[in-house]
């Protein structure tokens, strides 16, 4: 049998952070509603991060931990992205360069939504698998990020958007894939894939976003449902609550998983309200530890959620994890894996809680200021130069750690520098 999976595998939850239930109150939303979301802080993306710097900070630190012979076997560099900077250039040409790989690499961007991570993933996946090149690598990296700016909409696209704000994020997850998944190895074969038009959320316009949030919640619901019953046609003996020891979800917010899984405890297991607590408890809450804390992050979300429930997860023996993808507009996956104690031991080197943990805690005012700043840098800007002293106290930051950072577009050809 072919084996293949995640070598390795880290996340970049930006710099600086915000207190979404600070955020809440200053807009004045419904605050019993808002802690049913579960959600508690969002990454925010100063003006000289972009999508970007957060994908070459997600992945340096794996590629730093290659040797030259094997770095120059990554043959394939895959971005996944709804935040993507211009309509033809790809963001991979700028990661792949500053990331000093191979030339002899293949390398474009690929959009459908928040789903982008694991068609990349999947991707990568089939390359390895192919075995056109043995011994190759592939480096997919889904990176997104919120500048919060909201499209009006008409009567069908502008139901209750406010909480889109507190739950918009920004950062990046960087995965290696190869024929030695040291981290996770993944089923091949085992996936559920379904899909379908749906109007739910959009991207009409490059710096917004439009959506009914509830027609987006139906077909998530739907999409979890149909995906998981087409895995359960391809692999035999499969069951909800036995086959996976934990499960990660795609993450809009900590609320809508729960929702999700109540959901499918009750039709796929008839489960009662205490049981289903527990399970979720147990299953689900080790893969929102970090999304809670990042936000949003588009097709980085349900990897994010994989990271989580590996570094915070209890892996004294080697455990199936089973994770559901989905994608507005709308296209979703259900596939699963294995992670073995010593993959949980692989990703703790990567130390991704003490980075969110030594972020940056922005005020309001600061956060209100980034808000407008941020147009410095809106999609198709030709020319500006980036202050990269505009919060004090984060750039700093970013030299501790030996960041990229986006110094000046000049012409529509990003430049940026390491600090």
């Amino acid at each position: 049998m072919n084996i293949v999976g995640i070598e390795a595998m880290n996340a970049f939850g930006g710099t600086t952070y915000l207190d979404v239930m600070e955020l809440a109150k200053h807009r004045g939303l419904d605050l019993t509603r808002f802690e049913n979301l579960l959600m508690k802080e969002k990454a925010v993306a100063l003006p000289f991060e972009d999508p970007i710097t957060c994908g070459v900070n997600a992945a340096k630190p794996i590629v730093d931990g290659l040797s030259p012979e094997e770095k120059d076997r990554i043959e394939l560099l895959i971005t996944c992205s709804e935040s993507g900077i211009d309509f033809g250039k790809s963001m991979s040409t700028y990661i792949h360069h500053y990331l000093g790989l191979n030339r002899n690499c293949r390398m474009f961007e690929l959009k459908q939504a928040c789903y982008s991570g694991t068609a990349g993933l999947q991707m990568a996946v089939q390359f390895i698998l192919a075995q056109t090149s043995p011994g190759a690598k592939a480096l997919v990296i889904a990176s997104d990020i919120s500048r919060f700016l909201v499209a009006e909409g008409g009567e069908e696209l502008s139901q209750d958007w406010s909480y889109a704000e507190p739950s918009g994020g920004a950062g990046a997850v960087a995965m290696l894939i190869s024929e030695t998944p040291y981290l996770f190895q993944v089923d091949v074969g085992a996936n559920g894939y379904y899909g379908y038009e749906v109007m739910d959320t959009c991207r009409p316009i490059p710096d917004s976003e439009a959506g009914n949030a509830d027609l987006s919640l139906l077909s998530y619901l739907d999409c979890c449902e149909q995906t998981f019953l087409e895995y359960q046609r391809r692999v035999a003996e499969v069951d909800y609550q036995h086959t996976f020891q934990y499960l990660c979800y795609h993450t809009p917010f900590g609320g809508m998983v729960k929702g999700a899984h109540r959901t499918m405890m009750r039709k796929m297991v008839k489960a009662k309200s205490q049981e289903i607590e527990m399970d979720f408890e147990e299953r689900v809450l080790p893969g929102l530890k970090y999304g809670q804390r990042v936000g949003n992050i588009m097709g980085g979300s349900v990897l994010l959620s994989l990271l989580s429930t590996i570094d915070q997860g209890r892996f004294d023996s080697p455990k199936r994890i089973g994770c559901f993808s989905y994608g507005s507009g709308c296209c979703s996956e259900f596939y699963s894996g294995i992670v073995s104690p010593q993959g949980q031991e692989k990703l703790k080197q990567f130390r991704v809680e003490e980075q969110l943990n030594n972020r940056y805690h922005l005020t309001m005012e600061e956060y209100e200021e980034l808000l407008v700043r941020s147009n410095e840098v809106k999609f198709g800007t030709r020319n500006v130069k980036l202050d990269l002293d505009l919060i004090p106290g984060t750039k700093s930051l970013s030299e501790d750690k030996g960041l990229l950072v986006l110094e000046e577009i000049h012409e529509f050809h990003r430049k940026y520098r390491w600090l």
